[in-house]
């Protein structure tokens, strides 16, 4: 390389060139300018301009060499579809290696020319194109499971083609307009393959495109998501390009900004393609937009797409010119994994559920529908478990009657063109190392293998950890070494030691990408010798997540109760209060079926006592006693024993009950009853349901509730308040007709979830609140981006726009949010809620991105007064939110400055390493 690419991308943005389809078809080449010697008479190859560096190498050293003029530091090679695959249609798959070689010999070159012409440095980027073919897709919406491509087959040509790029002389590669994340990781699984072969290792530049307003690509990730799949390349760039033209990609590339530590790139089209083909935007318009990235901080590498010109490249180049580069984020800390969608392990999250039900070990009806070949019933089986609350989805399908790769793969094609089960990551579970690499080649998105362990000794267990990782999934490692099991509490500490040093130190994983599972094993045998694995699995949990920095712990939830098998009242109590204590201790995951976990509060006192006892290990006849208690319970199913009891309560405690349980079958009649008695439907929702919401608020921040069960809860809630609606709307109807409120009632709020966050519970609670106090709510929805919130509320003329957020990344699109309000110039109050807001976030962060006035609100219950106050009086309520949030903003910089001078000054006493600090909470591709 003529200089570190690296050491300039931190001095200054860098210029990529321009389309090269566009160029060329300038060129007005005829079917000359394609011949070759070889060339099959029968059949036309122009319009193939891969092969114009063998035929024509003059008009592409031409080309090169005036975007090379125009300011461009990297030049890409015209080798876009020069792979066996897309050659494949004009029958020269044999001239792949030979135009790749070629194509970087040509534009080193120029590159080398340009360099000594003028003293800058430039570089050769390989350009490699996506394809013709999708892997993650079907192309017969008739079979679902079929793909016309594999994972083997995209890496076998794209390590034919980036062979042919590292020997002609790249600097870097470039791999472009990626429409499925499984496309790219097949190619930058081939990049490592080629490195290793060559001992040459290349730069990689990564760019997506975005296909339409959806902001995901073609085949169904939104950018986080593309971004979290792809990040164990350690990408010198990740970026946009082509697609939308540059101003509809500024929310999608600034999610990409946030979401990479890699420099961010972006080389759109001139535009769309007008009705003739042809693309509109000029150099100066384009310019205009690209120097506003820039200037926001969000770009290090700017070219073009389709429709861009040598003038394009000139007039971007003077609009970055001594623009600061925009400064990479630090390195995630977090398990971050994706599906379509991303999901972070945050605080907010206090235990992850992972979908059981898909796995034929665990799950009679998922071993017959499979077993039977009944797709559908596979795959309703894992909406189910979506649908109920499992933020990852386990599958196994280890079965002696099975082809375990063949099963494997073709299931995970099935859920993957399933949008509602493929948003979420996927767990590839199995015994079999051949059946997870099959699966490891069948998901977009990055997974959790489950699992590896020492068992086999160091060898195996290093050459698997090095390739999950090559495939950019995370891990979970079993307690398990050469002398088999670890079921002491010594032992888990042993082999998981053992595993954290060979797989950080050795392998380069990640600590936040190793899951360690120290064996749930069952309890309650009889045997005495077992009595204590539930308590150990326990402090074995407490002791990795205090001693092994960064590292997660994960268990199979339902093996602790195995010995009580066909007593699902004992058994889903054992689980909840394995998990109390278990989640208590720091257990980050487990596989659990999620629409069955009990509330452990709730459990009958008795029968919690005798399972505690069993769990902690804590008196010698403890199993005894469990399992005589356990035959009042045969038979006796967890909705009949809740029937005897809580359907004689006074209707509002059983509005209660309902929602905190998640028991939707009375709702409706007890939501009537409690209509009757108290008059009023908003009495009823003020009341036993927001009561009941907020045990179900209090239980979840408290770690005794988990997401599904919070989910049924909002079932219940939507429920109870669809029955209450008629009476609502006749409530409204007749104020209106009174002239007390007019057809925009009190005001009318515009809601939404905001980008990258599906949760929902809260901010419907405060949509029914306000609706019932006589303002008009247009609720968005979730994963709202801010472009969607602001024009629904110029097309509604909204009087308050209302987001909220439950995970920390929520807090950061929130700030953006306020930012784009301010470019806008808008005026319309922000408020904003959810679990991980708070008031001095609020203070230090948002307001001051906006320039009128941001509210911080606390919960449900004070919704409707702080609308009131921002309509009815919006001055006195700005001067008194400016001057708080100011005291605050003080408060929190005298804070910062007390904390620097404290670190600053010499320290007397030693400081616990471990301390800790606590945040706030297309038909063949063409060439660009």
């Amino acid at each position: 390389m003529t200089a570190d690419i690296g050491d300039c991308a931190r001095q200054r943005i860098l210029v990529l060139d321009g389309a090269w389809g566009t160029m060329l078809q300038d060129e007005h080449l005829d079917e000359a300018a394609f011949t070759f010697d070889g060339a099959d008479a029968a059949r036309t190859y122009q319009g193939n301009f891969d092969l114009l560096q063998l035929t024509r190498p003059d008009i592409i050293g031409r080309i090169h060499r005036a975007y090379l003029d125009a300011g461009a530091d990297i030049t890409s090679t015209n080798t876009f579809n020069a792979n066996a695959i897309s050659q494949a249609d004009y029958g020269t798959e044999r001239l792949v290696h030979a135009m790749n070689v070629a194509g970087a010999r040509i534009a080193r070159e120029q590159a080398d020319a340009a360099q000594a012409a003028d003293g800058r440095p430039r570089w050769v980027a390989g350009a490699v194109g996506p394809t013709n073919r999708t892997a993650s897709l079907s192309p017969d919406v008739e079979r679902p499971g079929f793909r016309n491509i594999t994972f083997e087959q995209l890496t076998q040509a794209y390590t034919e083609q980036i062979s042919g790029l590292v020997e002609g002389g790249s600097d870097l590669l470039l791999i472009e307009t990626v429409f499925d994340t499984l496309n790219a990781k097949a190619a930058l699984f081939a990049c490592e393959e080629v490195f290793a072969a060559t001992g040459t290792r290349l730069p990689i530049m990564l760019s997506g495109t975005i296909t339409d307003a959806s902001g995901r690509t073609l085949s169904g990730q939104t950018p986080e998501a593309f971004a979290i799949s792809t990040e164990h390349a350690e990408l010198f760039s990740l970026g946009l390009n082509c697609a939308l033209g540059p101003e509809p990609l500024h929310p999608h590339l600034r999610e990409i900004s946030q979401s990479t530590r890699a420099l961010v790139s972006t080389h759109p089209n001139a535009g769309l393609p007008n009705a003739f083909g042809e693309y509109d935007e000029s150099p100066e318009q384009m310019a205009e937009v690209i120097g506003r990235f820039a200037r926001e901080g969000l770009l290090n590498i700017v070219g073009g797409c389709c429709g861009t010109t040598p003038a394009h490249i000139r007039a971007f180049a003077e609009a970055v010119d001594g623009v600061a580069p925009r400064v990479p984020p630090p390195p995630p800390d977090r398990l971050r994994l994706a599906g379509l969608e991303a999901f972070t392990l945050t605080d907010a999250i206090p235990f992850v559920n992972v979908g059981e039900r898909t796995n034929i070990t665990g799950s009679p009806k998922f071993r017959t529908a499979v077993l039977a070949g009944d797709d559908a019933a596979g795959v309703a089986i894992a909406a189910q478990q979506v649908a109920g609350g499992a933020q990852l989805v386990d599958v196994n399908v280890d079965e002696g009657m099975l082809d375990g790769p063949e099963t494997m793969s073709r299931f995970l094609n099935l859920i993957a063109v399933e949008p509602d089960i493929a948003r979420v990551p996927v767990m590839i579970d199995s015994s079999d190392w051949t059946v997870i690499e099959t699966g490891l080649r069948r998901v977009q998105g990055k997974s959790v293998v489950n699992s590896i362990s020492l068992k086999d000794g160091e060898a195996a267990f290093l050459e698997r950890a090095r390739r999950v990782r090559r495939y950019g999934a995370a891990v979970v490692v079993m307690a398990f070494d050469e002398d088999g099991q670890a079921d002491t509490v010594e032992r888990r500490i042993e082999v998981c030691s053992r595993a954290y040093r060979l797989l950080t130190q050795d392998v380069g994983m990640a600590p936040h990408d190793i899951i360690f599972d120290p064996n749930v094993l069952t309890v309650a045998t009889g045997m005495s010798e077992h009595d204590a694995y539930a308590r150990d699995f326990i402090e074995a949990v407490r002791w990795i997540k205090a001693n092994l920095p960064g590292a997660l712990t994960s268990g199979g939830i339902s093996n602790v109760s195995f010995s009580f098998r066909g007593n699902n009242h004992v058994r889903e109590a054992m689980h909840a209060v394995f998990l109390t204590h278990a989640v208590a201790a720091g257990l980050d995951m487990g596989i659990v079926n999620a629409g069955m976990l009990t509330v452990d509060a709730d459990l009958d006192p008795t029968l919690r006592q005798a399972v505690e006892d069993v769990i902690l290990a804590r008196r010698p006849d403890a199993t005894e006693r469990l399992i005589t208690l356990a035959e009042s319970y045969k038979g006796v199913t967890k909705e009949a024993k809740e029937a005897q009891a809580w359907r004689d309560l006074p209707v509002q405690e059983r509005l209660r009950h309902a929602l905190v349980h998640g028991l939707v079958e009375h709702v409706a009649v007890d939501a009537e009853e409690a209509y009757q008695d108290l008059g009023s439907p908003l009495a009823v929702i003020e009341g036993p349901l927001m009561d009941g919401m907020n045990v179900v608020g209090d239980l979840f921040g408290a770690g005794k509730m988990f997401l599904p069960q919070v989910v049924k809860s909002a079932r219940v809630m939507k429920a109870a308040v669809a029955h209450l609606t008629p009476y609502l709307e006749a409530e409204q109807a007749a104020l209106e007709a009174s002239g007390q409120v007019g057809s925009r009632g009190k005001g009318t709020i515009v809601m939404a979830t905001v980008k990258g966050d599906v949760h929902d519970i809260g901010k419907n609670i405060v949509g029914v609140v306000l609706a019932c106090n006589g303002y008009v709510v247009h609720d968005l929805g979730v994963m709202v981006p801010a472009e969607k919130i602001l024009a629904a509320a110029a097309e509604l003329d909204a009087d308050v726009i209302g987001v909220s957020g439950l995970i920390t990344p929520s807090l950061h699109e929130m700030v953006a949010l306020a930012a784009e309000m301010t470019r806008r110039g808008l005026t319309t109050p922000l408020i904003v809620g959810g679990a991980t807001t708070s008031r001095a976030h609020t203070a230090v962060k948002i307001d001051p991105a906006y320039d009128h006035t941001v509210v911080h609100v606390v919960d449900a219950s004070r919704a409707v007064g702080v609308v009131a106050d921002l309509l009815a009086r919006p001055a006195e309520i700005a001067t008194r939110i400016t001057a708080e949030y100011g005291e605050l903003r003080s408060r929190h910089r005298e804070r910062v400055v007390h904390d620097v001078q404290c670190y600053r000054r010499p320290q007397r006493t030693a400081i616990s390493s471990t301390a800790s600090t606590t945040a706030t909470p297309k038909s063949r591709s063409k060439p660009r």
